[in-house]
């Protein structure tokens, strides 16, 4: 896979170097030559050029990409008009970064599968973090749905999947858990060690400390994260 990243300020090079240190090949734009120059090594490619320009683009390849992000954070004016031209060059997905609903519904419009409104999605999270601290982490898919590391709330310890009934009762289901087990190393030292149980069965008992590994709606693992085990509301 390769994937552009158009603009290298804080958001832009961050994605750019997660997604090399996972294995993508990325090619990285920006007119700051300062900022190409600090992120050259870093990626697969580096390019200084003004991504509101068509011919430019076109010289650079943008349209042999697999997907596109415009992490432009100072101008919607140019994050718009790049993403427009991303469009017409071919490129198959474009993601855009932006500030309001407003400029998502324009960028949406102009050709953007997605769009990340990075301000409201960190209140978000730190709203979320705050009000359902047993929410460990989660990741939003295409889907909508939501993968979410959420420690075990505790009613539901000693109770088994089948008891428990999460999916009829709270739309969601446990793909994994990860659990802490005690044990004593060669030396006689104690320390957890961590297993992983994949596709738990329905007779699986939860445990104090588990880590619950959820599929469902954002809504459906809130109410069953915040509740007391009662059917949801």
């Amino acid at each position: 896979m390769q994937i552009a990243v158009l603009g290298l300020g804080t958001f832009g090079t961050r994605v750019a170097e997660v997604l090399t240190l996972r294995g993508i090949e990325v090619l990285a734009f920006d007119y700051d030559p300062g900022r190409v120059e600090a992120l050259k090594d870093r990626v697969s490619r580096a390019v200084i050029l003004d991504a509101t320009d068509e011919k430019a683009l076109r010289r650079a390849g943008i349209g042999q990409v697999d997907v596109a992000v415009v992490a432009l954070g100072a101008s919607i004016e140019a994050n718009i008009v790049i993403t427009a031209v991303l469009r017409r060059l071919g490129v198959g997905r474009i993601i855009a970064r932006c500030d309001t609903p407003v400029q998502a519904a324009i960028l949406t419009e102009v050709g953007a599968g997605r769009v990340i409104l990075v301000e409201h999605q960190m209140a978000e999270q730190l709203a979320e973090e705050l009000s359902a601290p047993q929410i460990l982490s989660r990741r939003v898919l295409d889907t909508g749905h939501v993968v979410g590391d959420v420690r075990a709330p505790e009613w539901m310890v000693g109770r088994t999947l089948l008891e428990l009934e999460l999916r009829r009762r709270f739309s969601v289901s446990v793909v994994a858990i990860r659990r802490r087990r005690p044990a004593v190393s060669r030396t006689g030292a104690h320390y957890w060690e961590a297993d992983l149980i994949d596709a738990p069965g329905a007779d699986q008992r939860i445990s104090a400390e588990d880590v619950l590994i959820i599929i469902g709606r954002d809504t459906s693992i809130r109410n069953m994260v915040v509740g007391d085990g009662g059917e949801p509301r």
